[in-house]
């Protein structure tokens, strides 16, 4: 009787997945590579010409070389760095882990996932294209996919291309998606700030942006010092006005109301309506944000009210968190499985 019993556990575990006695999920692998940007030469903040670009390959990437992968451009946030997200320097997130997670587990389709770095003398660019802190619009939505299509094994048509970002990436995503509906199909806005105006800036912020007088300065200022900054380099750049190369952002104790109409200018809601052709166009459009995460999750609420109106299919949910707890989280069970409803294997 012990033989048989031992006989029907040995069988047992043969039979059983090896993975169901802890190892570790498949892994996909990570690259940090250098991408040249024609469009960032000459900018005049100095940033880097061939910015940093972490990419992540599938768990089957290297085993099965002649498939081919479509390919999801996310775009870190503000004062960020692809370092963090891709685990090379700690941070709040680690993007591989989750992506082998949900690869393993068969949770979405596989997929590369590219991510350059796109911080800047001042923060970010907000994915804008400025003399002052380089083309990054064109940069990701042009040479970018135009440099992984050539090196990577992709699937090099726009239906295979995604574009998604947190924060200022959600911005950049919103920004540059609307634009390029012939390179990305499906787009994810994860807590995308900028969205609308509305952030008053009282005397004491006024004073702490006025004591900021060299670039050196910058390092030391808090975090919404720099948000103006990183605004100015983006919106309102000024060639003639060294060392920052904008326009001034404080005159007589108060924002330059010109400076102001050209950054509400940029933000998303007012000139939404400029691109409803292009955003019908999109295979799948998708955003969210925690509800503590205010003003985002408010602004976004007012996108998708504008996006039903005009009868665009889209997700949309505001979820119990803040601005960064859950992301991990929201990219696992939301924003990976949706790119890989949306985008075209073939």
């Amino acid at each position: 009787m012990k033989r048989k019993r031992l006989t029907a556990f040995l069988l047992i575990i043969l039979l059983t997945p090896v993975f169901a006695f802890g190892q570790s999920p498949l892994k996909g692998s990570v690259e940090r590579i250098k991408v040249h940007g024609k469009s960032l030469e000459g900018n005049l903040e100095g940033n880097p010409t061939d910015p940093d670009v972490s990419i992540y390959l599938p768990p089957s990437y290297k085993k099965e070389s002649k498939r081919r992968y479509p390919v999801v451009y996310l775009l870190h946030g503000f004062t960020d760095t692809d370092a963090q997200w891709y685990g090379f320097v700690k941070h709040w997130i680690n993007l591989p882990v989750i992506a082998d997670k949900v690869f393993s587990a068969g949770q979405a389709q596989e997929m590369i996932i590219v991510t350059p770095n796109a911080l800047t003398r001042a923060g970010g660019s907000y994915y804008s294209n400025s003399i002052t802190a380089g083309n990054w619009e064109d940069f990701v939505s042009k040479e970018l996919v135009a440099y992984v299509d050539q090196h990577y094994r992709t699937i090099a048509i726009a239906a295979s291309r995604g574009l998604a970002g947190h924060s200022m990436g959600g911005y950049g995503t919103i920004r540059i998606g609307e634009r390029h509906p012939e390179i990305f199909s499906s787009i994810y806005l994860l807590s995308p700030c900028c969205l609308a105006p509305g952030n008053a800036r009282s005397a004491e912020a006024l004073a702490k942006i006025e004591a900021v007088k060299t670039p050196e300065d910058i390092a030391k200022a808090d975090f919404m010092t720099k948000v103006a900054l990183a605004y100015a380099s983006a919106w309102s750049p000024n060639p003639l006005r060294p060392p920052f190369y904008t326009d001034a952002i404080v005159e007589n104790g108060k924002l330059n109301p010109a400076l102001e109409i050209k950054w509400n200018a940029n933000m998303s809601l007012p000139s939404i309506d400029q691109y409803i052709t292009n955003l019908k166009q999109m295979k799948g459009i998708g955003f969210d944000a925690g509800d503590r995460d205010q003003p985002i999750a408010s602004n976004i609420k007012i996108l998708h009210q504008v996006l039903d109106n005009y009868k665009i299919e889209h997700s949309y949910e505001e979820y119990q968190g803040d601005h960064i707890n859950k992301i991990g989280e929201r990219i696992e069970t939301k924003m990976l499985p949706f790119f890989s409803k949306n985008l075209a294997t073939k």
